[in-house]
């Protein structure tokens, strides 16, 4: 095995992910201490920690963008990026697993799994990124390890299997039994975590930890026959055996190792980490990524951790940084990425060449010549790539599958304070959408105001705030607007003929377009029905583009039409006189003219929403709830409050916050995240587009 074989043996690049305040930023503090990479240990409450170094993370206590490291264990290389927690940064959370090999997820041992928990769970299911399960805060009071447990399986769908149990809990909680190794881990609380104690099974627990120890072995066994084998004749089965298939049921993500510990409280991490090498991927062992020829994208090209293969490297993050300008930061998925080349970025068929190559400690920079394959970096110079972009050898060309964003729900008119001012917020603006790809700007056509849209009102609060302390650009906010979209009710039939003179030229195309509803979150579906002989290619591209492009603007308020079903169904050519301009031109036109037909209605976004209560203040929240056009789905205890699950439109919860303040006397909490677009009630609809529709 060569050197660089040995060394990608032994990275982990893995992302730490989890609901907001579930102790996602204060775990990697307490691991990059540990690991040797910082020499303090970093509080979110008291402002100082290294991955959360932006300023308004720091005032809120919160992370808001993605933040990478790389530190050292045991002869380990772990690369770590840690997420954000809050709904309105789910695209960091997004980007950071398409390029990540494995992930913690934080749980809190109170609350189990949250919202953003089943989120940000999801994503990793997507990308097929496997997982251990943390569960933290095990010192706070009504922790409960087997409780949220169950909830990581009931809630999540998943296979947890603790690997440890706790030893006490809420105050009484010291450490852990490794239920691998037999053993004991104690630690006092009143130090930093360094030094602990290893021990044997406490005396008052070796019948927990036996029934617990036949549990993993039993959840081992129906996942390994090795394992069953040996089970079932009674032989031992030694802590190698036990942990080599733990590794392997991780890998294919048939089962989540689980661990516990109170980070806050610097216990259980030492094991984190050593769980995290024990059982988590590095790059050799995932399995290769398929990219495509860019002048075929039906040609798969497998990419695999490999210094000797074509160079691929993903871009999955712009960042603009006041000293050095737009930094790109990549994964590079095989090959040698190297400081001076000049690379082909092969989703815009532009060249780029690396300026300077960076390794990344939060805020912190540090210059290299070259990064090889299975490691994450960052980019200084480059003038055309962006968020999901493919960089590769120009003799060698290849395209890897780029990353998906999220549509925005809210959105509000923005305005420079002064003339001068006009030039340098759109400037600053379109800095900060290269960064962040769910953000998004638009002018209404109207009223010619300039429209910012993001994922909530959090999202809008920090991208303001960041014009102000980081451009210096001051500007008028207006309030927050629903972002609707459009959708039809039924089928409907359009027929259009273009046929008239242009500069001089007969132009000719005719088309019969069919539009029906579509089902919810499908989007928009294209099809053609016509044979090439009736319709060729080249039109049935540009028809396709037609009503797309018509799609953007619909006949009610403006707003984007989604899930419709549109089929190309009749039309016809002229040999001389059809084109692509003509064709776009009579497509749009009949399908504007089909959705005016097939009922046209209004969407809204719909939340999803939690909401953690005393039961005495159940009733108005409930009651509020209700007034907001919300629905109660379910009703649940968690220590000595009521936990509520509802839905309810987005345009009802702006100031939700403070009215459940009102409500509770500051006692209840809340957090949502967007669920679906559901259709307007009609009574509402004309107060929304402001005419009769």
């Amino acid at each position: 095995m060569s050197k660089l074989s040995n060394d990608l043996e032994k990275t982990r690049n893995i992302g730490i992910i989890a609901h907001i305040d579930a102790g996602k930023t204060t775990t990697t503090e307490r691991i990059l201490f540990y690991t040797g990479k910082t020499h303090k240990i970093g509080n979110v409450d008291e402002g100082n920690t290294e991955m959360d170094w932006m300023v308004q993370e720091q005032e809120r206590g919160i992370t808001i963008t993605s933040a990478a490291t790389t530190c050292f264990w045991k002869d380990f290389q772990i690369n770590i990026i840690d997420t954000p927690g809050h709904v309105d940064f789910t695209i960091e959370v997004e980007r950071s697993l398409r390029v990540l090999d494995g992930a913690v997820g934080v749980f809190c041992a109170v609350s189990g799994v949250q919202p953003q928990s089943e989120t940000v769970w999801r994503q990793a299911d997507k990308y097929k990124v496997p997982r251990i399960a943390f569960v933290n805060k095990m010192d706070r009071m009504g922790a409960n390890f087997s409780n949220a447990v169950s909830m990581i399986r009931a809630k999540l769908h998943a296979n947890p299997i603790p690997i440890q149990i706790p030893i006490g809990a809420e105050d009484s909680f010291r450490g852990c039994i490794d239920l691998i190794t037999d053993k004991a881990y104690v630690w006092n609380a009143d130090t930093d975590g360094s030094d602990f104690q290893i021990k044997d099974v406490p005396a008052d627990m070796v019948m927990e930890f036996e029934k617990a120890k036949e549990n993993l072995i039993s959840a081992v066994a129906d996942l390994d026959e090795t394992i069953a084998d040996l089970y079932l004749s009674g032989k031992k089965i030694t802590a190698d055996q036990l942990h080599t298939s733990l590794r392997s049921i991780t890998l294919s993500m048939k089962g989540t190792p689980v661990v516990c510990g109170a980070s806050f409280k610097n216990i259980g991490v030492q094991p984190l980490i050593d769980s995290v090498v024990s059982y988590l991927p590095s790059p050799l062992d995932v399995a290769a990524v398929d990219a495509h020829d860019p002048s075929d994208l039906s040609k798969i090209i497998p990419v695999k951790a490999d210094p000797t293969a074509p160079l691929a490297v993903l871009v999955f993050k712009i960042q603009s940084d006041p000293f050095m300008g737009s930094m790109a930061y990549v994964r590079i998925y095989s090959g040698i990425l190297k400081k001076g080349e000049a690379l082909l970025n092969a989703s815009k068929n532009k060249k780029e060449k690396i300026g300077r190559l960076l390794r990344v400690h939060a805020n912190q920079k540090q210059d290299v010549d070259e990064v090889p394959c299975g490691e994450i970096a960052a980019i200084v110079g480059l003038k055309f790539s962006t968020t999901g972009d493919t960089l590769c050898e120009i003799a060698r060309p290849l395209l890897l599958e780029s990353i998906q964003f999220p549509d925005p729900v809210i959105a509000i008119a923005i305005e420079p304070k002064t003339k001068a001012d006009e030039v340098k917020l759109l400037d600053s603006l379109k800095r900060l959408a290269l960064e962040d790809p769910s953000f998004r700007i638009s002018v209404n056509e109207e009223t010619g105001q300039t429209l910012i849209s993001g994922m909530g009102e959090l999202h809008l609060e920090i991208i303001t705030d960041r014009l102000t302390r980081e451009f210096n650009v001051a500007a008028n906010v207006g309030r927050p607007q629903v972002s609707y979209k459009e959708s039809v009710s039924k089928k409907a039939l359009a027929e259009h003929r273009y046929q008239r003179a242009v500069a001089g030229k007969a132009a000719y195309a005719h088309v019969v377009i069919e539009v029906a509803p579509g089902e919810n979150g499908s989007g928009i579906a294209f099809k053609s029905l016509l044979s090439l002989a009736q319709m060729p290619q080249p039109y049935a591209t540009a028809i396709e583009q037609g009503v797309r492009d018509a799609l953007l603007n619909g006949g009610l308020g403006s707003y984007p039409v989604t899930d419709i079903k549109v089929s190309l169904v009749g039309g016809s050519f002229d040999e001389k006189d059809s084109s692509d301009v003509a064709f776009k031109l009579a497509s749009s036109m009949a399908l504007k003219e089909a959705c005016r037909q097939a009922g046209p209605v209004l969407l809204e976004p719909i939340m999803s929403i939690e909401i953690v209560v005393p039961e005495e203040y159940m009733s108005q929240i409930i009651g509020d709830l209700n007034a907001r056009r919300g629905r109660v789905l379910s009703m649940s205890d968690r220590v000595g409050n009521k936990v509520v699950q509802g839905e309810a439109p987005l345009s009802q919860t702006f100031g939700y916050a403070t009215a459940m303040r009102s409500l509770s006397q500051g006692r209840a909490t809340y957090s949502m995240e967007p669920l679906r677009y559901e259709v307007v009630p009609p009574n509402l609809t004309e107060g929304i587009i402001g005419r009769f529709v």
